[in-house]
């Protein structure tokens, strides 16, 4: 299993002038500790279980490019883009730039949006579910349109249509960055996950439950004709042991994953300072989870 992070809040105590530089050392102390992915939240609005709107928050790609300048190693991406705020031509061409200018390492992390307070705040429309999910369909067949660089042409669909698809430059990655689809709803969630997706995530309910989730993908594969062995599973880890710093009961949380070939555990520490969590927390979660068998 590697380690990922999740920097998910900004109430920094030196404010905003401070964020660059906590961002940056973050970049480098992730480097360091063989941490293999960094992500942020792609929200306008800070969470209410995070404390709350009026609390800072970044534009998540805005922060990813600051992040791909101040690293090397570690793959990049949002825990996930909502698809009702970026059109999909413009999301795709957004995440090419990322992964462009990382040097390949731009991940495309996107699910069916949700944070109703968010959209009205700002304005954005917010349909309903079923709708959601429908364009959240056609982004994912835009954005492969797109970066497929034989494919330049229309696209007609129920809620977009482009009359170009072009994409240029193309992506670095190869043949195309990673595209990991966020949720674990089953019936259309982990469905889209079989038809488009290089990678799931999931959250560490119980391993009974992942275990579940993951079975039912399994099924979406078979039904699609798609490997499951393909797509690169995580899960989102948020327990009490990274407040705490017990990195003895964190292991006990995570050895119930170990033989669901979990690939990747993100830790999503609800702090403002991720650098110094990572110096301590983190670098030793790294060395524990590579000798879990």
């Amino acid at each position: 299993m590697r380690v990922g992070v999740h920097i998910n809040r900004f109430d920094h105590p030196g404010g905003g002038p401070a964020l660059a530089a906590e961002l940056g050392a973050a970049g480098a102390a992730a480097e360091a500790a063989g941490v293999s992915w960094l992500s942020v939240m792609d929200h306008y609005f800070q969470m209410e279980f995070n404390g709350g709107a009026e609390d800072p928050m970044l534009e998540a790609y805005t922060t990813l490019g600051y992040l791909a300048g101040r690293t090397s190693t570690v793959r990049l991406g949002a825990l996930v883009t909502g698809v009702t705020y970026r059109h999909p031509g413009l999301l795709a061409k957004i995440a090419t730039t990322l992964d462009v200018l990382s040097g390949g390492r731009a991940t495309l992390g996107i699910g069916a949006a949700w944070y109703d307070r968010e959209h009205a705040g700002l304005g954005v429309a917010f349909p309903p579910v079923a709708e959601r999910f429908e364009r959240l369909e056609e982004t994912l067949r835009i954005c492969l349109q797109m970066w497929d660089p034989e494919a330049n042409g229309p696209f007609e669909g129920k809620h977009y249509r482009l009359a170009e698809t072009l994409c240029v430059p193309a992506p670095v990655s190869s043949p195309r960055p990673e595209i990991m689809i966020g949720g674990g709803g089953e019936k259309k969630t982990l469905r889209l996950v079989a038809r488009y997706g290089d990678a799931c995530n999931l959250f560490t309910t119980t391993p009974e439950e992942v275990a579940h989730k993951l079975d039912v993908l399994r099924g979406h594969c078979e039904t699609e004709g798609r490997d499951y062995d393909t797509i690169r599973k995580t899960v989102a880890y948020s327990g009490e042991a990274l407040a705490t710093g017990d990195l003895d009961a964190f292991t006990r949380d995570i050895t119930g994953y170990t033989k669901l070939g979990i690939e990747t555990v993100i830790l999503s520490p609800r702090t403002a300072e991720p650098a110094a969590f990572i110096e301590r927390f983190a670098a030793q979660a790294v060395e524990r989870l590579a000798g879990l068998d």
